[in-house]
C-alpha cells in the first residue's frame, strides 16, 4: 500500500493524477490529511474532488509553540494509524509529520519539493524548515528542473536519489484544464457582481507558515486604493479565516466556499498573489500576475525572467503595476509552459521502483 500524506491544497492537486495512475495499476493507496481551526482548505478540496481520505491531526496555526505541539500530537496519531496497514512507502510534498513517522518506522520516503529555499540562489540561510526536517530523510526526491541539484546534494542526498521532471508543478493538474465562464457566473451569482466590470483576484501570502517571517502588509494597506482607482470587482480567495477579511475589506467579495478557482483565474483581468501555487497557475493561464510574496524562490524567478509575472515589494510599485497590467488589451495565447513535458507514467514508475 502506498501512503500519501496531503497537508496543503497544492499537495491535493499535485498528487490526484499520480494517485489515479497508481490505482489504475492495481495498487492500493492510503490518504491522510489534516484540518484545524481556521484551516480547512485541504479537506474541503479533497471533498470537492471526491477523494477518500482519513483525517489525522490538526494544523497548529501561526504560533511556533502551537505548531510544535500540533506536530507532535499528529505524529503520534499517524504512527498509531499507519501501523495498522502494510505500508510500502510514503509519498508526499515534504510533510514533516509523515516524514518523521515513516522514517521512524523504517518506511521508505519519497519526497517531492519545488521550494527548498526562500531564495532563488543557493543561500542555505534561507532553507525552509520543512526542507531541513524532511529532505535528509528521503529515500528519493523529485524536483522541477528549475531547482539546482546542488541544493539537494547539500541536504545530504546522493545524486542517484535525485530525480528531475521537466515541468513546474501546477502543469500536472492544469494540462487538460478547460475554462468555463458559466461556472464563474454560477459561483459569483450569490454576490450580485457586475461581471462587465474588470475582475481582480487576490490571494494572501501563507503568513502563518513557518517559512514566512511575518505578515507582509503592502497588499492589505493598498487594497482599498486599488478598488477606488480601478472600480474593479475585487475578489479575495481566503487562505485562512474569512471573517476578518469581510470586516477589513467590505468593498471586496470574499469567497466563502471552496471552488475550482482555476476558472476564476482564467477569466480574471489581473491576479495579485502572495503565495506560489496560484501565482503559477495564473501565469500558466496567461493572466497578468503580480507577486507580493515576501521572497523570490526558484520557480518565481523563472516566471519573472520569462515575463509571466512581476514582483513588487512597495505599495507604490504595486499600484503602478496594477494600472499597467490592467491596461493590457489582450492575453497571450501561449507561453513557456507549452514547451514543458509531463510524463506521469514515468514518475509513477520511479515511485514504485
Amino acid at each position: 500500500m502506498i501512503w500519501f500524506d496531503l497537508v496543503t491544497p497544492k499537495s491535493v492537486l499535485f498528487f490526484i493524477p499520480i494517485i489515479k495512475e497508481i490505482e489504475n495499476r492495481g495498487r492500493k493507496v492510503l490518504i491522510t490529511a489534516r484540518e484545524g481551526d481556521g484551516y480547512s482548505e485541504v479537506v474541503e478540496l479533497l471533498r470537492l474532488y471526491n477523494i477518500e481520505f482519513v483525517n489525522r491531526g490538526e494544523f497548529g496555526g501561526a504560533c511556533l509553540k502551537d505548531k510544535l505541539h500540533a506536530s507532535i500530537e499528529r505524529q503520534k496519531a499517524l504512527m498509531e494509524f499507519v501501523t495498522l496497514y502494510d505500508i510500502d512507502r510514503l509519498v508526499c510534498l515534504c510533510s514533516v509529520d509523515a516524514n518523521r513517522v515513516a522514517f521512524g518506522l523504517g518506511i521508505p520516503v519519497v519526497n517531492f519539493y519545488d521550494i527548498p529555499l526562500s531564495d532563488y540562489k543557493t543561500n542555505f540561510k534561507k532553507a525552509l524548515p520543512q526542507a531541513r526536517l524532511t529532505l535528509p530523510l528521503s529515500t528519493k526526491v523529485f524536483k522541477p528542473f528549475v531547482v539546482p541539484d546542488e541544493i539537494f546534494l547539500r541536504f545530504s542526498l546522493d545524486e542517484e536519489q535525485i530525480f528531475d521532471y521537466n515541468f513546474i508543478d501546477p502543469l500536472i493538474w492544469l494540462k487538460d484544464f478547460r475554462p468555463d465562464f458559466s461556472y464563474v457566473e454560477k459561483i459569483l451569482e450569490p454576490y450580485h457582481l457586475d461581471l462587465s466590470q474588470k475582475m481582480i483576484i487576490i490571494r494572501e501570502e501563507e503568513y502563518k507558515s513557518s517559512y514566512v517571517d511575518k505578515k507582509y502588509p503592502i497588499l492589505y494597506e493598498v487594497l482599498e486604493e486599488i478598488y477606488e482607482k480601478t472600480n474593479a470587482n475585487i475578489i479575495i480567495i481566503p487562505r485562512y479565516e474569512s471573517a476578518y477579511l469581510k470586516k477589513e475589506f467590505p468593498f471586496a467579495t470574499i469567497l466563502d466556499k471552496k471552488v475550482v478557482v482555476q476558472h476564476l483565474l482564467y477569466y480574471a483581468d489581473l491576479f495579485i498573489g502572495g503565495g506560489g501555487t496560484l501565482n503559477t497557475e495564473a501565469c500558466f493561464l496567461n493572466t497578468p500576475t503580480i507577486s507580493t510574496r515576501s521572497f523570490i524562490c526558484h520557480y518565481d524567478k523563472f516566471q519573472i525572467d520569462h515575463k509571466l509575472m512581476v514582483w513588487v515589494n512597495t505599495k507604490e510599485e504595486l499600484l503602478l503595476k496594477v494600472n499597467e497590467l490592467l491596461e493590457k488589451k489582450e492575453k497571450k495565447n501561449s507561453n513557456i509552459f507549452d514547451d514543458m513535458t509531463l510524463d506521469i507514467s514515468k514518475i509513477v514508475n520511479e515511485i514504485l521502483l
